[in-house]
């Protein structure tokens, strides 16, 4: 029960208010339970005298003696009528305290799957951006969408094994007092009964943790195969992939049938198994030990309902180990993300005013295989510097260095004279505008495409951040101007336009350094052209760093760096 105790850890005021619920309901179980042997010899005896009769005639055994005498105590008289009322009564009590506790229990389950979709986001937009770039988007998707769902479930079945639990020695309390004997032969059955099958218990465990792993890998490869879909399908390759899909989810199909095979062995062996414990039971007490009937019927009823619940236990049990490995790979992957943790530190506040300097700056991915070295560059504030170079040269890895997201092996990155290391990373990072080779446009209005819903832009800004990115024109005619839809990835514009609406969004914040990471790779030559005449507009009021390939944004700049070799050779704009 670790999981249970991580979960009790988390979580100890929902704990007790559910623990508390839970006993209460169980102890109200047990009175309600009690007057059932009083009232069925009263029962008997009213039959047999043909008029109801005190429960105190006759021959009493110990527990009904002390139920009677109880009643007694308090000022009742133990007939038929009021005993039925006791039963009724305790049985409303245990209800509503049994709503209480489920409805916690539903409340805690939903935080938890809250909580650990909330900390693992968290943790990975947090974390290093060398380490973030090694995780497959599938195992993220993977832990958001079924791991946390299944820990929640874990929860709920762990919850309700605790009280099945409670029940069970409530019920084998009562029958306790009734006969201790023939409780105690039926414990020891029971849990011979639990014992025999606690492998298929075992086997649910081995196929949940099956479960986690090939989800993992299932949601990882679909997601880079609809990433590729339309090259594949163009080729007619499609098959290529339905091949590893489908060999994935075959072996998660095994999975989950042995978690089907042993949910159901388990249920039909336990049916049988306490069917012969409760007609043993029944045999030795009437045969062996000379019991009435009344206690005996008592005992049928309660041991049954004792085993019923023993049952219950190891079947939710058996449930939520099924989910238990997603809840400890959810945990290992959070952990993982924390252990990366991007400290940014609360440095001085960064200016660019003057330039940024790269001085003897070397970095590699893999040691022994230098990418950057010792590399001396200078970007000038207020101009447009371009980085140009064969692939692999090393020209994203100086955007990654300036941005701070990757750090330098040896040498220093300087902003106005100031070590990099030195300053608030964060808020540099808050002055930079960036446009990725890749147009990201998000199925929404090109409104909410550039603000991205943050609550201090308004539609001003927005409209002036267009108008920067030489976009308000267009936009103004679309049908509902700046409010229009963009479709999916922006498939209602071009790729000029895609391109201007991400040009936009960079600028509307007002950053110092703006960015162009291949921005012009993908564009026809009129739209590269037209993006270069908008970077000349800008120039004086921004610091713009440009990667391309393409000689417009070359022509338009006022420094060009050649990379090749992991060195840097410059030459003016001509």
């Amino acid at each position: 029960m670790q999981l249970m105790l991580c979960f009790f850890r988390a979580y100890p005021g929902q704990t007790v208010i559910m623990l508390v619920a839970l006993l209460l309901a169980g102890v109200a179980e047990g009175v309600g339970l009690s007057a059932l042997l009083p009232l069925m010899n009263i029962a008997i005896r009213s039959d047999s005298s043909h008029g109801p009769q005190d429960a105190g005639a006759g021959s009493q055994n110990e527990f009904e003696r002390m139920v009677t005498d109880t009643l007694h105590q308090m000022g009742i008289t133990p007939s038929i009528g009021v005993l039925l009322v006791v039963i009724v009564a305790w049985a409303t009590v245990k209800s509503l305290l049994l709503l209480l506790a489920q409805r916690q229990v539903g409340y805690t389950a939903a935080r938890v799957a809250t909580d650990l979709r909330l900390e693992m986001i968290r943790a990975v937009l947090r974390s290093k951006w060398e380490f973030f770039v090694h995780q497959p988007v599938g195992r993220l998707s993977n832990s958001l969408a079924t791991e946390a769902q299944r820990s929640s479930d874990s929860f709920i079945n762990g919850a309700t094994v605790i009280t099945l639990l409670i029940q069970a020695i409530i019920y084998g309390g009562v029958a306790l007092a009734v006969s201790w004997k023939a409780t105690l032969v039926s414990i020891g059955a029971g849990a011979l009964v639990v014992a025999i099958s606690h492998f298929l218990v075992r086997m649910a465990r081995k196929a949940g943790k099956r479960q986690t792993k090939l989800l993992t890998m299932l949601l990882s490869r679909l997601t880079d195969t609809l990433q590729s879909v339309k090259p594949l399908k163009a080729m007619a390759r499609e098959h290529l992939a339905d091949t590893v899909l489908g060999e994935t989810t075959t072996r998660l199909n095994r999975a989950l049938r042995k978690q089907v095979f042993s949910a159901a062995a388990l249920n039909s062996a336990q049916e049988e198994m306490f069917a012969i414990v409760i007609a043993l039971g029944m045999f030795v007490a009437l045969v062996k030990f000379d019991m009435p009937l009344a206690p005996v019927m008592v005992l049928v009823f309660v041991l049954g309902k004792m085993l019923s619940q023993v049952g219950k236990v190891q079947k939710q049990y058996q449930k939520m180990v099924l989910g238990e490995s997603a809840f400890w790979s959810i945990k290992s992957a959070i952990q993982e993300a924390q252990a990366a943790e991007e400290h940014l530190g609360t440095g001085a506040q960064p200016s660019l005013e003057q330039e940024i300097r790269l001085e003897r700056v070397s970095f590699d991915y893999v040691p022994g295989h230098p990418v950057l070295r010792e590399l001396d560059l200078r970007i000038p504030a207020g101009k447009i510097t371009t980085l140009v170079g064969a692939s692999g040269s090393g020209k994203t890895t100086v955007i990654d260095l300036v941005t701070g997201l990757l750090r330098p092996r040896s040498g220093e990155v300087r902003l106005d004279g100031t070590s990099l290391a030195e300053l608030d990373v964060k808020a540099w990072r808050r002055m930079i505008g960036y446009v990725p080779q890749e147009t990201l446009l998000l199925h929404a209005s090109v409104l909410e495409n550039i603000t991205l819903g943050d609550p201090e832009l308004s539609h001003q800004d927005a409209v002036r951040a267009l108008r920067s990115a030489d976009a308000w024109d267009f936009v103004e005619r679309m049908a509902q101007g700046i409010h229009t839809n963009v479709g999916e990835r922006g498939a209602m514009l071009s790729g000029g336009q895609r391109q201007r609406i991400v040009i936009a969004r960079a600028l509307v914040h007002k950053p110092a350094l703006l960015i162009l990471d291949e921005a012009t790779s993908a564009l026809d030559p009129a739209s590269e052209a037209a993006i270069g005449e908008t970077m000349r507009h800008l120039r004086g009021q921004l610091t713009i760093l440009a990667i391309s390939h393409q000689t417009t944004l070359v022509d338009a700049a006022d420094l060009v760096y050649r990379l090749q070799d992991g060195r840097v050779h410059v030459s003016p704009d001509g």
